[in-house]
């Protein structure tokens, strides 16, 4: 009993996804055909049609999985424990003399290595 939804699930699962691809190539071929038209009416038309698609995706197994997935990550970042500004300065402070130090050894050993070579060259 519990294979046959399953089952049709599926198929018309394959048939949403068909419709989504069907929204996108009408969204390609309508940007392309309507060129002429005004940007903010193709795009208002573009939006539209990726809300449609939106939506119907979300009504597949594997969108409303996507659904979920993401749910749980804005959960997870919520739980991050962001830094201060003053830890965010001192932090961007550290990089930029750790970049500074090796900018200045990287030029140093660039300039005894032109120097070695060009003494042994002549």
């Amino acid at each position: 009993m519990s294979a046959t939804p399953t089952t049709q699930n599926s198929r018309f699962d394959t048939i949403k996804w068909l419709f989504v691809l069907a929204l996108v190539i009408a969204g390609v071929v309508g940007n392309s055909v309507y060129s002429d038209q005004s940007l903010l009416y193709r795009t208002l038309a573009l939006v539209a049609l990726a809300g449609v698609a939106l939506f119907v995706v979300l009504q597949t197994a594997k969108g409303r999985g996507y659904a979920v997935s993401f749910k749980e990550a804005r959960k997870e970042i919520r739980k991050v424990v962001w830094p201060n500004r003053q830890e965010t300065t001192q932090t961007t402070l550290i990089v930029v003399v750790v970049v500074l130090i090796m900018a200045l050894v990287l030029w140093g050993l660039d300039s005894f290595l032109s120097w070695a070579v060009s003494s042994l060259i002549g």
